[in-house]
């Protein structure tokens, strides 16, 4: 992060530079013909909202997230560690190329790892 004082939040844009992340971020995931398959029933609007507010709420943001739990959005799925890693890619190459700095790329990374146990089914 470029201020001691930053939160993630703000360093990644605030409200306005989280909803720019997770639509490009979104793209490139359901572009990937490995993950396509677990978005092809899926309400992308309604995802991209729901991201956008986990993502506030988890970077620092003045907002909480009231959806449901990591396990029991993800149950069914069948996601496996694979299909995981190949979404915190994206992520990382999305956060990247929207000049994110590297520390802050790595909070985001660090704060979403925790959540591989209650995703990864398969």
């Amino acid at each position: 992060m470029t201020d001691a004082s930053q939160t993630v939040y703000e360093a990644l844009g605030a409200d306005v530079g989280i909803r720019k992340a997770v639509d490009d971020f979104y793209a490139r995931v359901v572009a990937d013909p490995q993950l396509q398959p677990f978005f092809a029933d899926v309400d992308m609007t309604s995802l991209r909202r729901h991201q956008v507010d986990m993502l506030v709420a988890a970077t620092g943001g003045p907002r909480q997230y009231d959806g449901r739990d990591m396990a029991t959005a993800h149950a069914g799925r069948g996601i496996t560690a694979e299909a995981f890693g190949r979404v915190v890619g994206h992520l990382v190459a999305t956060l990247e190329s929207l000049g994110v700095d590297g520390e802050t790329v790595g909070h985001v990374v660090e704060t979403l790892a925790p959540l591989e146990s209650s995703i990864v089914t398969a």
